[in-house]
Protein backbone atom coordinates (compact mmCIF):
# COMPACT_ATOMS: atom_id res chain seq x y z
CA UNK A 1 0.00 0.00 0.00
CA UNK A 2 1.46 3.44 -1.27
CA UNK A 3 0.32 6.83 -0.04
CA UNK A 4 -1.13 7.17 -3.70
CA UNK A 5 -2.84 3.84 -3.43
CA UNK A 6 -4.57 5.14 0.09
CA UNK A 7 -5.34 8.57 -1.20
CA UNK A 8 -6.89 7.18 -4.25
CA UNK A 9 -8.87 4.74 -2.02
CA UNK A 10 -10.00 7.80 0.43
CA UNK A 11 -11.13 9.75 -2.69
CA UNK A 12 -13.09 7.18 -3.94
CA UNK A 13 -15.60 7.29 -0.78
CA UNK A 14 -15.34 11.54 -0.72
CA UNK A 15 -18.48 13.72 -0.94
CA UNK A 16 -17.40 17.15 -2.18
CA UNK A 17 -19.81 18.91 -0.55
CA UNK A 18 -18.87 17.18 2.58
CA UNK A 19 -15.50 18.92 1.78
CA UNK A 20 -16.96 22.22 1.43
CA UNK A 21 -18.71 21.95 5.16
CA UNK A 22 -15.13 20.26 6.46
CA UNK A 23 -13.23 23.39 5.33
CA UNK A 24 -15.61 25.95 6.81
CA UNK A 25 -16.05 24.40 9.88
CA UNK A 26 -11.85 23.72 10.57
CA UNK A 27 -10.97 26.81 9.42
CA UNK A 28 -7.46 25.63 8.20
CA UNK A 29 -6.02 26.30 5.20
CA UNK A 30 -5.72 22.77 3.72
CA UNK A 31 -7.05 20.38 0.98
CA UNK A 32 -10.29 18.34 2.21
CA UNK A 33 -11.80 15.67 0.64
CA UNK A 34 -15.24 14.98 2.22
CA UNK A 35 -14.47 11.72 4.08
CA UNK A 36 -16.14 11.45 7.33
CA UNK A 37 -13.97 9.63 10.25
CA UNK A 38 -16.03 6.29 10.49
CA UNK A 39 -14.97 5.65 6.84
CA UNK A 40 -11.47 6.31 7.73
CA UNK A 41 -11.36 4.63 10.85
CA UNK A 42 -12.55 1.65 8.70
CA UNK A 43 -10.44 1.76 5.62
CA UNK A 44 -7.36 2.53 7.98
CA UNK A 45 -8.29 -0.80 9.77
CA UNK A 46 -8.42 -2.25 6.97
CA UNK A 47 -5.07 -0.94 5.96
CA UNK A 48 -3.69 -2.17 9.61
CA UNK A 49 -4.31 -5.78 8.98
CA UNK A 50 -3.01 -6.11 5.67
CA UNK A 51 0.32 -4.56 5.88
CA UNK A 52 3.59 -5.62 8.12
CA UNK A 53 4.37 -2.30 10.89
CA UNK A 54 6.90 -1.01 8.85
CA UNK A 55 4.95 -0.59 6.00
CA UNK A 56 2.56 1.07 8.41
CA UNK A 57 5.09 3.36 9.67
CA UNK A 58 6.06 4.63 5.95
CA UNK A 59 2.16 4.88 4.99
CA UNK A 60 1.43 7.09 7.82
CA UNK A 61 4.20 9.16 7.12
CA UNK A 62 3.44 9.42 3.75
CA UNK A 63 -0.19 10.53 4.46
CA UNK A 64 0.45 13.07 6.89
CA UNK A 65 3.47 14.52 4.78
CA UNK A 66 0.52 15.10 1.80
CA UNK A 67 -1.17 17.76 4.48
CA UNK A 68 -4.68 16.90 3.01
CA UNK A 69 -7.00 16.75 6.44
CA UNK A 70 -8.28 13.15 5.76
CA UNK A 71 -4.81 11.70 4.92
CA UNK A 72 -3.51 13.03 8.35
CA UNK A 73 -6.58 11.42 10.40
CA UNK A 74 -5.91 7.86 8.69
CA UNK A 75 -1.90 8.39 10.05
CA UNK A 76 -3.50 8.45 13.26
CA UNK A 77 -5.75 5.88 12.76
CA UNK A 78 -2.78 3.54 11.39
CA UNK A 79 -1.22 3.81 14.63
CA UNK A 80 -4.56 3.85 16.79
CA UNK A 81 -3.62 0.34 18.22
CA UNK A 82 -3.15 -0.66 21.95
CA UNK A 83 -0.23 -3.22 20.98
CA UNK A 84 2.13 -2.37 18.90
CA UNK A 85 5.58 -4.52 18.60
CA UNK A 86 8.11 -4.00 18.82
CA UNK A 87 6.70 -0.48 21.14
CA UNK A 88 10.32 0.84 20.52
CA UNK A 89 9.46 0.29 16.24
CA UNK A 90 9.27 4.00 15.81
CA UNK A 91 5.38 4.59 16.33
CA UNK A 92 5.99 6.58 19.32
CA UNK A 93 8.61 8.34 17.70
CA UNK A 94 6.51 9.46 14.36
CA UNK A 95 3.38 10.43 16.70
CA UNK A 96 5.28 12.74 18.45
CA UNK A 97 7.15 14.48 15.28
CA UNK A 98 4.21 15.31 14.31
CA UNK A 99 3.08 17.52 17.49
CA UNK A 100 5.25 20.12 16.46
CA UNK A 101 3.18 20.29 13.32
CA UNK A 102 -0.23 21.20 14.73
CA UNK A 103 -2.13 23.32 13.51
CA UNK A 104 -5.90 22.28 14.32
CA UNK A 105 -7.86 20.59 16.80
CA UNK A 106 -9.30 17.46 14.86
CA UNK A 107 -6.23 16.33 13.72
CA UNK A 108 -4.27 17.42 16.99
CA UNK A 109 -7.09 14.96 19.09
CA UNK A 110 -6.54 12.29 16.55
CA UNK A 111 -2.75 11.99 16.34
CA UNK A 112 -3.56 12.07 20.84
CA UNK A 113 -5.72 9.27 20.45
CA UNK A 114 -2.81 7.49 19.16
CA UNK A 115 -0.42 8.59 20.96
CA UNK A 116 -2.33 7.86 24.36
CA UNK A 117 -1.58 4.08 23.76
CA UNK A 118 1.90 4.55 23.47
CA UNK A 119 2.14 6.41 26.85
CA UNK A 120 -0.06 3.93 28.65
CA UNK A 121 2.66 1.25 26.66
CA UNK A 122 5.50 3.09 28.14
CA UNK A 123 4.88 5.82 30.76
CA UNK A 124 8.62 6.72 30.85
CA UNK A 125 7.67 8.53 27.54
CA UNK A 126 5.75 11.20 29.96
CA UNK A 127 9.60 12.52 30.59
CA UNK A 128 9.35 13.73 26.71
CA UNK A 129 5.43 14.80 27.01
CA UNK A 130 6.94 17.10 29.89
CA UNK A 131 9.03 19.08 27.44
CA UNK A 132 5.76 20.47 25.34
CA UNK A 133 4.68 21.87 28.08
CA UNK A 134 6.81 24.78 27.85
CA UNK A 135 6.79 24.82 24.04
CA UNK A 136 6.19 28.51 22.18
CA UNK A 137 4.02 26.16 20.36
CA UNK A 138 0.16 26.30 21.38
CA UNK A 139 -0.63 23.02 19.93
CA UNK A 140 2.41 20.99 21.97
CA UNK A 141 1.16 22.59 24.74
CA UNK A 142 -2.32 21.39 24.37
CA UNK A 143 -1.14 18.07 23.54
CA UNK A 144 0.35 17.28 26.61
CA UNK A 145 -3.13 17.83 28.37
CA UNK A 146 -4.91 15.57 25.52
CA UNK A 147 -2.64 13.13 25.02
CA UNK A 148 -2.43 12.50 28.92
CA UNK A 149 -6.13 11.79 29.43
CA UNK A 150 -6.01 7.96 30.27
CA UNK A 151 -4.72 9.17 34.14
CA UNK A 152 -8.18 10.72 34.47
CA UNK A 153 -10.14 7.10 34.26
CA UNK A 154 -8.37 4.76 37.04
CA UNK A 155 -10.75 4.51 39.83
CA UNK A 156 -8.15 3.13 42.02
CA UNK A 157 -4.40 3.95 40.76
CA UNK A 158 -1.46 2.24 41.74
CA UNK A 159 0.88 4.83 43.40
CA UNK A 160 2.71 5.32 40.04
CA UNK A 161 -0.53 6.42 38.24
CA UNK A 162 -1.41 8.25 41.08
CA UNK A 163 1.97 10.11 41.07
CA UNK A 164 1.81 10.55 37.25
CA UNK A 165 -1.71 12.02 37.45
CA UNK A 166 -0.24 14.69 40.27
CA UNK A 167 2.47 15.60 37.88
CA UNK A 168 -0.18 16.26 35.02
CA UNK A 169 -2.51 17.95 37.33
CA UNK A 170 0.68 20.56 38.09
CA UNK A 171 1.24 20.92 34.09
CA UNK A 172 -2.75 22.06 33.99
CA UNK A 173 -1.94 24.53 37.07
CA UNK A 174 0.81 26.04 35.05
CA UNK A 175 -1.12 26.94 31.85
CA UNK A 176 -4.01 28.48 34.19
CA UNK A 177 -2.58 31.88 33.37
CA UNK A 178 -2.24 31.52 29.91
CA UNK A 179 -5.66 32.96 28.35
CA UNK A 180 -5.67 30.79 24.87
CA UNK A 181 -9.21 29.38 24.79
CA UNK A 182 -7.74 25.81 23.46
CA UNK A 183 -5.53 25.68 26.54
CA UNK A 184 -8.56 26.36 28.67
CA UNK A 185 -10.58 24.16 27.13
CA UNK A 186 -8.08 21.40 27.33
CA UNK A 187 -7.66 22.06 31.16
CA UNK A 188 -11.24 21.90 31.98
CA UNK A 189 -11.58 18.88 29.71
CA UNK A 190 -8.67 17.14 31.57
CA UNK A 191 -10.71 18.19 35.20
CA UNK A 192 -13.94 17.01 33.48
CA UNK A 193 -12.27 13.68 32.97
CA UNK A 194 -10.80 13.44 36.08
CA UNK A 195 -14.35 14.64 38.12
CA UNK A 196 -15.50 10.73 37.00
CA UNK A 197 -13.29 9.01 38.85
CA UNK A 198 -11.63 11.67 41.76
CA UNK A 199 -14.15 14.47 42.05
CA UNK A 200 -12.17 15.62 45.24
CA UNK A 201 -9.29 15.76 43.41
CA UNK A 202 -10.56 18.14 41.25
CA UNK A 203 -12.26 20.37 43.68
CA UNK A 204 -9.12 20.30 45.09
CA UNK A 205 -7.38 21.89 42.05
CA UNK A 206 -10.14 24.26 41.48
CA UNK A 207 -10.56 25.85 44.90
CA UNK A 208 -6.95 26.56 44.08
CA UNK A 209 -6.83 27.34 40.92
CA UNK A 210 -10.49 27.92 39.75
CA UNK A 211 -10.95 31.37 40.09
CA UNK A 212 -7.88 32.18 37.69
CA UNK A 213 -9.19 29.98 35.07
CA UNK A 214 -11.71 31.22 32.29
CA UNK A 215 -15.14 30.48 32.62
CA UNK A 216 -15.72 28.28 30.21
CA UNK A 217 -12.91 26.26 31.68
CA UNK A 218 -14.23 26.11 35.39
CA UNK A 219 -17.71 25.42 33.51
CA UNK A 220 -15.87 22.64 31.28
CA UNK A 221 -14.56 21.12 34.77
CA UNK A 222 -17.51 21.08 36.77
CA UNK A 223 -19.52 19.21 33.98
CA UNK A 224 -20.44 16.57 36.28
CA UNK A 225 -20.12 18.13 39.26
CA UNK A 226 -22.92 20.39 39.69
Amino acid sequence: MTPEAALDALRAVADPADADRMAAYHKVERPYLGVRVPVIDALAKDWRGAITLDERLTLASGLWDTDIHEARVAAAKLLEQARIRPDDSGAWQLIASWVPQFDAWAIADHVCGAGQKRLVADPSRLDEVEGWTTSDHMWSRRAALVITLPWTKQNNPKPEELAARDRILGWAATYVPDRDWFIQKAIGWWLRELSRHDPARVMEFLATHGDAMRPHARREALTHLE
